[in-house]
């Protein structure tokens, strides 16, 4: 089961890959949002079957709120490699991640500050491409009504900029709305005003729900 230990968080939208080439090496960026540190080595051993001729392939992962951090040179100079693909990570403030750069040698020496400047924006680059979203911890509150005051009720949570996640409609209708934990109070008693009590409402559970893309 997820941690549930930060309100709210940034990470990787969808798995993705990027491609440089530097001094006629080729640099493969995998990305990968990940539920925990079991999902995280399961992809990079995915990696690394797939490019089993690759000069490297080095990684970097952060599981939670930073409690998990790993990484791994694969071979290449001691704090060339891994650690900035992690430094990229952290600057973007992302957890749930994993990340594995893939690098095929093109004969070229980068010396130790290429290696780090490359493989950050390698790094950076294919985290670019899977894009970036905001998680938030939400309260699934369901919402149960008549259909009189239906359109009102849709109106205020479109206009709260809340989401609906789900519809059903019986003698009466039910809406599943995702409310920020840190709004659910508010969310209740606005729903009960604006209805003159006329409404039935039961959390449900908490779940973190996408906001925001980049």
């Amino acid at each position: 089961m997820k941690v549930i230990d930060r309100y709210e968080y940034r990470t990787v939208a969808k798995e993705a890959h990027e491609e440089i080439v530097e001094k006629k090496s080729r640099f493969i960026a995998h990305v990968k949002p990940v539920d925990n540190e079991e999902d995280a080595l399961s992809f990079i051993n995915e990696v690394k079957s797939k490019y089993w001729d690759a000069t490297h392939n080095v990684y970097a992962y952060v599981i939670g709120n930073n409690n998990i951090q790993r990484y791994s040179d694969d071979g290449e100079p001691s704090g060339t490699a891994g650690i900035p693909v992690l430094e990229i990570i952290k600057k973007e403030d992302l957890q749930d991640v994993v990340v594995v750069v893939t690098r095929y040698f093109g004969g070229i020496l980068f010396g130790a500050g290429g290696l780090v400047r490359t493989y950050g924006k390698s790094a950076k680059e294919g985290i670019h491409k899977a894009g970036i979203v905001v998680m938030r911890l939400c309260d699934i509150v369901n919402i149960t009504v008549n259909y009189t005051l239906l359109g009102k009720i849709q109106n205020e949570i479109s206009n709260a900029g809340y989401i609906i996640s789900s519809t059903v409609y019986e003698e009466d209708v039910t809406l599943s709305v995702c409310v920020p934990i840190t709004e659910t109070n508010f969310f209740i008693d606005n729903m009960i005003n604006i209805t003159n009590n006329r409404v039935s409402i039961k959390k449900k559970e908490q779940r973190y729900i996408k906001i925001n893309a980049t």
